[in-house]
């Protein structure tokens, strides 16, 4: 339960953005320990290697939009550490690849035994021929925490470094603006918004260093039709959901408005539909094969598993997809309107 009073950041307390940006990216932040994100939670990365396969095809279709240029990038926004590019580069085919330059971007070190063909980066590059590609960034880029008081008023939530919250000083400006417009709340006391600004920003400013090409944004979203009441701020340690406390011990995590981050021509799907159209898909294969070559039935229905739990509706199928084209005709993902989310 949020304590009502207000009190000064020289007693501890802080707007939500700025103990998480601590918390996670501060000298002993979460990201920078060496276990890596994967020690902690799993992403779409980590479950199949079918997930990497569905972006080397991606950017084998943006490399015949962009004419097979001399030099083609691939940008892993928030690398971890570095397993979709190392993944995307492996499945390339040959061809591709030796035009292919693969950067990976994160605040964390470059790990030891990175593929050396791997440029490690802490920002992208810039006039980017090719894809940039952002999965789970955008929900740890830390935002603002808003709750309605009892004049229904949404105020900044103050944290402490311990998890206890109280209410500060109203939503001014900027961010009540965004509020207004992408995330409106009832004046009902108790209900939360994420303040998604800065995420609109980052999301600009990786757009931006993309000279021609595709840039797209994979994360937990939700969009203005489904706006939850109560936020989506929670923490991940070791695999398991836990209380968002910013001592830097979890990560700290909350959904995207993929809709409020897009750019004109930008358009959301679900990640079920993107991959289908990338032809990632759960089909079992036929029993046929069974009796016939045995050992390429199994390995077919393991990557059938692999593929289902990619496009799970209810999990990973749900995530959303923002597919942002700079300079191109087209999202290279042909989905039909009524299947987007």
């Amino acid at each position: 339960m949020t304590d009502h009073t207000t009190t000064g950041a020289a007693a501890g307390w802080t707007g939500w953005r700025a103990a998480a940006e601590a918390a996670l990216y501060g000298p002993d932040g979460f990201y920078r320990r060496p276990e890596g994100p994967a020690g902690h939670f799993r992403t779409s990365v980590h479950a199949s290697p079918l997930f990497a396969e569905a972006v080397a095809r991606l950017l084998c279709r943006l490399d015949e939009t962009l004419g097979r240029p001399a030099r083609l990038d691939f940008v892993d926004m928030a690398a971890g550490r570095g397993e979709l590019a190392a993944g995307v580069l492996a499945a390339l085919p040959a061809e591709v690849n030796a035009r292919t330059r693969v950067y990976a971007v994160d605040v964390a070190d470059r790990p030891a035994d990175l593929d050396h063909r791997i440029e490690w980066r802490s920002e992208p590059p810039e006039n980017i021929t090719g894809l940039l590609f952002a999965n789970e960034w955008l929900d740890n880029v830390p935002v603002e925490i808003a709750e309605t008081d009892s004049a229904g008023r949404p105020r900044r939530v103050l944290v402490r470094r311990d998890g206890r919250e109280r209410l500060g000083e109203p939503v001014l400006g900027a961010e009540a603006e965004w509020l207004d417009r992408w995330w409106p709340l009832p004046a009902e006391e108790g209900l939360r918004a994420e303040i998604g600004l800065p995420r609109d920003e980052a999301w600009a400013s990786a757009v931006a260093t993309v000279g021609r090409g595709l840039a797209v944004a994979v994360d937990y979203a939700h969009t203005a039709s489904s706006r939850p009441l109560f936020g989506t701020l929670t923490g991940f340690r070791e695999g398991r959901e836990c209380a968002p406390v910013p001592d830097g011990s979890c990560d700290l995590t909350a959904h995207v408005a993929l809709d409020a981050c897009a750019l004109p021509g930008g358009r959301v799907l679900t990640q079920r539909d993107a991959l289908r159209a990338l032809g990632i898909a759960g089909a079992r294969p036929p029993l046929t094969l069974a009796s016939t070559h045995p050992a390429e039935y199994v390995r077919a229905l393991a990557r059938a598993g692999e593929a289902a739990e990619l496009t799970a509706p209810g999990g990973l199928g749900d995530f959303g997809w923002l597919l942002q084209p700079v300079g191109v005709d087209g999202l290279l993902v042909d989905v039909p309107d009524h299947e987007e989310q």
